[in-house]
């Protein structure tokens, strides 16, 4: 018999009955009944109960055994007693009569409890994590993190994707966030940095002659926690196409996604590819977001024209001034009682607007204090417009156009969860296409690039000459699930001399494109196929999957909202000699002093 063990913790079913078999693992949790002892045996795979009585010679040991004490068990295969059946466990008609047993390894008092649903801070589980690999939920969240990805790399492959590694160590990136750089000993005064994505590599493997390419990717981004985006590092399904157009990458990756979503979605529903295209504007308009949750079936309306030069006069004003108004449909909200339009009112003003105005439609008329300065064929346009009828309220957004946007989509999704119109059980994807080249910075009057500059516009060179920088349209597109942009993609700029141009617009000569993207720039005037491609998050998708709404819990060893690492004492301040060695001298921010203040004596 093998050293350790026979079977695994998840193996043994009554037809082992009666076999002599050997578990190793940890004490999950002891039972003393007395005269008899209860042990629950954990290993990666699952749980086995074993039992001795106090007449035995393992007595002893197994009782002074701690929680997560690692032993070693050998003994006979028995079944439970019909009323001990545990029916939740692989192994719950059977126990193991203990024989022999041994101590691998002892535990010291636990900081954290394994065998337990206890919530614990943040700081003591970072601190502690490899304990708190070991519960339930986060060890099988990892478990499905390694299944998704291995999936992920298996059906790649199945479209004809190659794998490649691309750097580690590389220049600094134009990606938009802060890179995290590296000394060159060997270079004094120069730095090395972590890539923010493969994003140059994969374009010039495409330049290389490569087709297909695929990476299941680290990145690295020197950038602030948020609950859906890890400081620090993350992964992303990295992968580029030569001689493609956007629904050619759009036909490689979706079926991919899908099959991803419905192998690991325990039945939940999923959007068949093809998934539905939304155009940017499109998007703005009718959800409020360029990452649209469709589970939210609440359409936001232009109303713009109802109030124009109507009696309701803050509105009427603002759309003289520019302003437009959208229509948030609250479905069955006329039901509702006055305090939770009075709610919703103080709501938005705390979100920055001026307030939330709304009309209600029950008992046959439009009622509220809106509709009050309207008149009547106004209220039907409104009424057609936002498709609300009969016991329905509509809420209101006024503002310039892109600010009216974000603050309707806000609305949409409180009205949404204040009325539990939520579709529950489902995986609704989309892609947002057409986003603009190009967008205009208030503050400065310049035209800036809004998105990627290194995506083809469309109408290539045509569009740049002749059209309104404003109204071009890029070939780029985001994946979206749920409301959870999962990447970003794009045709790629692969003609120089577009290239030129696009960037001429946006205000950098030629001498700063070069300077800046020369190495990729110097690829394309060697040949350079038309390519494109996308990046969808690893993290990302497990958390979905999951149902997780902190990505800290899908990753094995995450930084905390600081960027430390509790567990590894990282960062950490680096011995003198090895700055020398690196040429480096710090030169570090002055700590604020303290003032304090004494209370006067008394006397």
């Amino acid at each position: 018999m093998h050293a350790y063990r026979s079977h695994t913790c998840n193996q043994l079913t009554a037809a082992d009955t009666g076999a002599t078999v050997r578990l190793s693992g940890w004490v999950h949790r002891k039972r003393d009944h007395g005269n008899l002892l209860f042990v629950d045996l954990r290993d990666h795979y699952g749980i086995t109960q074993c039992v001795t009585d106090s007449a035995s010679a393992v007595f002893a040991t197994l009782e002074a055994a701690r929680p997560e004490s690692v032993v070693c068990v050998t003994g006979r295969v028995v079944k439970r007693d019909p009323d001990t059946v545990n029916a939740k466990l692989p192994t719950g008609e059977i126990e193991i009569r203990v024989d022999e047993v041994s101590v691998l390894s002892t535990a010291e008092v636990l900081p954290i409890q394994v065998a337990s649903n206890e919530d614990f801070s943040e700081e003591m589980r970072l601190r502690y994590r490899f304990l708190d690999l070991r519960r339930e939920r986060l060890h099988a969240n990892i478990v499905l993190r390694s299944a998704v990805i291995a999936s992920i790399r298996r059906r790649m492959i199945e479209q004809g994707f190659m794998e490649f590694q691309t750097p580690i160590l590389t220049a600094s990136s134009p990606e938009g966030a802060r890179d995290f750089l590296v000394p060159a000993r060997q270079h004094p005064g120069k730095f090395y940095a972590l890539p923010q994505a493969p994003q140059q590599f994969k374009q010039l493997l495409m330049v290389a002659g490569f087709d297909r390419y695929f990476q299941i990717a680290p990145c690295f981004r020197d950038e602030d926690s948020r609950a859906d985006r890890s400081p620090g590092e993350f992964y992303q399904l990295d992968f580029e196409m030569s001689f493609v157009t956007q629904d050619d990458v759009f036909a490689a990756i979706e079926p991919v996604i899908e099959g991803v979503f419905r192998e690991f979605g325990k039945g939940r529903t999923v959007t068949p590819a093809p998934f539905p295209r939304i155009p940017y504007d499109e998007s703005m308009l009718k959800y409020g977001s360029d990452k649209p949750d469709l589970r939210n079936p609440i359409v936001v309306a232009d109303v713009t024209e109802a109030y124009r030069d109507s009696g309701f006069g803050i509105f009427a004003k603002g759309v003289a001034a520019g302003a437009v108004v959208r229509a948030i449909p609250a479905p069955g909200g006329a039901a509702k009682p006055r305090s939770w339009f009075d709610a919703l009112n103080a709501w938005a003003r705390e979100e920055g607007a001026g307030g939330l105005g709304y009309i209600t439609f029950s008992g046959g008329e439009a009622k509220g204090p809106i509709a009050k300065n309207l008149e009547p064929e106004r209220i039907a346009a409104i009424k057609a417009a936002a498709g609300v009828g009969e016991g329905d309220a509509v809420f209101f957004a006024c503002d310039k156009p892109l600010a009216a946007a974000k603050f309707a989509g806000k609305v949409r999704t409180r009205v949404c969860a204040d009325l539990g119109l939520l579709e529950e059980n489902q995986f609704k994807f989309c892609w947002i296409v057409d986003f603009p080249m190009y967008e205009l910075n208030e503050d400065t009057g310049k035209i800036e690039f809004s998105h990627n500059p290194f995506s083809m516009p469309q109408g290539e060179m045509d569009a740049l000459l002749h059209q309104d920088p404003l109204t071009i349209k890029a070939f780029q597109y985001d994946i979206v699930c749920n409301g959870v942009e999962l990447s970003s993609g794009a045709i790629r700029n692969h003609r120089p001399d577009i290239m030129y141009k696009a960037f001429e617009i946006a205000g950098y000569p030629a001498e700063v494109v070069e300077a800046k993207f020369g190495g990729m720039l110097n690829a394309f005037k060697f040949g350079a196929p038309p390519h494109g491609g996308s990046a969808p998050g690893i993290d990302r998708i497990v958390m979905l999957l999951a149902d997780e709404p902190n990505i800290r819990e899908i990753i094995a060893f995450p930084l905390n909202q600081q960027a430390q690492d509790l567990l590894m004492q990282a960062p950490a301040e680096v011995e003198p000699e090895r700055l020398r060695e690196l040429h480096i001298k710090l030169d570090l921010p002055k700590p604020k002093l303290k003032v304090t203040s004494e209370a006067p004596s008394e006397g």
